[in-house]
């Protein structure tokens, strides 16, 4: 059922040569763990690892700009490593991020402002104020056309294009990473379990939470399926087959991040 290809891919992370994978569940934008997380996982680094963030970096959280920047100077921390490769660092997209690429697009929806009503209400709004611009002032630009809704998304355009480096992580998200098509399958928040991953789509961020209700539930040859978000807010489930790992961080929880063997074994795991 499950689907890969044999070379690296813009739409998915190959994990290769992996002696472990490091994974980080959803930040939203919680800048104070993650940074603990991170000064706890530089000293645990070893010739071979690789890492993965979930998706969700974004959203919720006031300091967006900041986390970003954090993700981006421990990425070239880890690249800095002996051997290291530039794909050995991945970064997922998930619902906020989706959101927010899908903002910079809404002069094209035909009901942009329900739009733009929606995504504030699932934590987009404090992202763009991170960003320096009043959520609030794009319900006047969808008030007024598409034109002056174009200006306004060209300002968040621009507001990302000032900051080094966010143009790119924004624009390389992964929908999911894999060590190989027995190994370890990593995603955002769900997988439609009748469906092979080149026909997911938005389900790795929007759906298939039901997958992790049956965590012994086999999905092509995948030892282990590991997701960094979950909706409901259940928090750490390890399972043979399933691993959640999100603390509930950006929403008074932790951060964690697992440390997973090729053979789906839990190796480390750290916690802020």
């Amino acid at each position: 059922m499950a689907v890969m290809a044999g070379a690296h891919s813009e739409i998915y992370g190959r994990i290769d040569r992996a002696r472990r994978v490091w994974c980080l569940g959803a930040i939203h934008a919680d800048l104070n763990r993650l940074i603990a997380v991170h000064d706890q996982l530089a000293g645990r680094i070893v010739t071979g690892d690789r890492f993965v963030y979930l998706g969700n970096m974004i959203g919720h959280g006031a300091r967006a700009i900041e986390t970003i920047d954090e993700v981006l100077a421990f990425r070239r921390h880890a690249l800095s490593l002996p051997g290291a490769e530039p794909w050995d660092v991945i970064h997922l997209r998930g619902a906020q991020e989706e959101m927010w690429v899908k903002l910079a697009q809404l002069q094209f929806a035909p009901n942009p402002r329900e739009v733009l009503h929606w995504v504030l209400s699932q934590g987009v709004g404090a992202t763009i104020r991170s960003y320096g611009i009043d959520p609030d002032t794009g319900f006047g630009h969808c008030r007024d056309g598409a034109l002056a809704i174009t200006r306004w998304t060209n300002r968040l355009l621009q507001a990302i294009h000032g900051r080094p480096g966010h143009d790119e992580i924004l624009s390389s998200l992964r929908r999911y990473a894999a060590t190989s098509s027995d190994g370890l399958l990593f995603v955002n928040a769900g997988l439609d379990t009748g469906r092979p991953l080149s026909e997911q789509r938005d389900t790795f961020w929007w759906g298939g939470s039901a997958c992790f209700d049956t965590p012994n539930t086999t999905y092509g040859n995948f030892r282990l399926i590991v997701r960094g978000f979950d909706r409901t807010g259940a928090g750490v489930a390890m399972g043979d087959r399933r691993a959640t790992i999100d603390g509930g961080c950006g929403f008074g929880g932790k951060l964690h991040a697992a440390c997973f063997t090729p053979d789906g074994e839990l190796a480390d795991w750290l916690e802020a």
